[in-house]
């Protein structure tokens, strides 16, 4: 992910930055007979069409540039100021305070039920202190294809998009209808899930987005996306 300054768990110090490689998912306990990543090559709908459907959703490493930062705080801003359209309560987002990153009883769901009461920013310090975390973590990012770094800084992030529906759709469970659907943006140095708009197409709504919202706003190539697809991998 993107800042590496603060202290973080098991040693006290920073969480090396991961490649945008999803191998650690499955120590975490990523069922991979029930689903799988794979890799998004390009945001034209020849190449979207390329990747295995249902897409459950979609992570984006981008570069932190100046223009993206201004943005982002007004975007902050008036989110705050003026909110946003209502969110699924139920979508689970926490709080980015470390510098990282499902079977039954696996970690990932342990921790879900563990944090699903709890407010984003203890949801982040339960994660600091799990210990099982910054193991794999770290054996992931020193096990990548690229050697680590000595500075740990970075101008790279990830954030992820998933889609869910309107929240009375849910809480009255009713059938969603046509447009009952919506893109959100999870990203931890935000102050909550980010609603994008109704989704129809996910995939394609989601280049949509990344092509508009990031692309746009830079000339750095330093782009990656991968998606979370249902079902075994046919490779």
């Amino acid at each position: 992910m993107a800042e590496t300054k603060s202290d973080s768990v098991s040693g006290g110090g920073p969480w090396i930055p991961l490649e945008s490689n999803p191998e650690w998912a499955v120590k975490a306990g990523l069922v991979a007979s029930q689903a799988h990543f794979e890799d998004i090559y390009g945001l034209d709908n020849e190449l979207l069409g390329m990747v295995t459907e249902p897409v459950k959703a979609v992570i984006l490493l981008f570069p932190i540039t100046s223009p993206y930062e201004q943005k982002r705080r007004e975007e902050d801003l008036r989110i705050a100021r003026e909110g946003q359209h209502p969110v699924d309560p139920t979508v689970f987002w926490m709080k980015q305070t470390s510098d990282v990153t499902f079977a039954p009883e696996s970690p990932i769901e342990k921790f879900i039920d563990v944090c699903k009461d709890k407010t984003p920013e203890e949801r982040a310090k339960i994660l600091e202190s799990t210990k099982l975390f910054a193991d794999i973590h770290e054996d992931a990012a020193s096990g990548g294809q690229t050697s680590v770094p000595t500075d740990l800084d970075t101008d790279l992030h990830f954030t992820c998009f998933v889609r869910a529906p309107n929240p009375p759709s849910r809480e009255e469970e009713q059938p969603v209808g046509p447009g009952g659907m919506r893109l959100l943006e999870l990203d931890g140095r935000r102050g909550g899930p980010i609603d994008r708009g109704e989704s129809s197409e996910f995939l394609k709504d989601v280049a949509k987005f990344v092509r508009n919202s990031y692309v746009a706003y830079t000339a750095n190539l330093n782009f990656s996306m991968i998606a979370l697809c249902g079902g075994p991998s046919l490779e």
